[in-house]
């Protein structure tokens, strides 16, 4: 595994969840606490680290997808329990973690070329 490619989709994935919450405390009309911006933050964040320890063997693209969506779950049940009812923020968050999830993996395997390991 190599410590460049762990390093540098953590610190993109706490940088695009820090945005993720810059943007989801100023653009939604439900009220998001501070433990909601950092549960973005840190989620993101151990998105990326996921992203870089995984071994699965897929494109880049596809393989941040399905992390992004992976992840995501948790978050958007979040959204929705915070908002009391299925609303538009569980697709928001839902959506947001495959864009992330894509972002991390395209400044992690194709700008810095830290690729994936081979699986075992």
């Amino acid at each position: 595994m190599s410590s460049k490619r762990v390093v540098v989709a953590t610190l993109a994935g706490l940088i695009l969840g820090l945005i993720e919450a810059l943007v989801a405390r100023s653009g939604t009309n439900v009220t998001v606490g501070a433990a909601g911006l950092l549960t973005l933050i840190l989620g993101r964040g151990v998105l990326g680290f996921a992203i870089a320890v995984s071994c699965c063997r897929m494109g880049w693209w596809l393989h941040g997808l399905l992390m992004g969506f992976i992840f995501s779950l948790p978050l958007a049940f979040g959204a929705v329990w915070v908002a009391g009812r299925w609303a538009v923020e569980f697709w928001i968050v839902l959506v947001a973690g495959l864009v992330v999830g894509l972002l991390i993996e395209l400044v992690t395997a194709v700008i810095f070329r830290a690729k994936a390991p081979a699986a075992a």
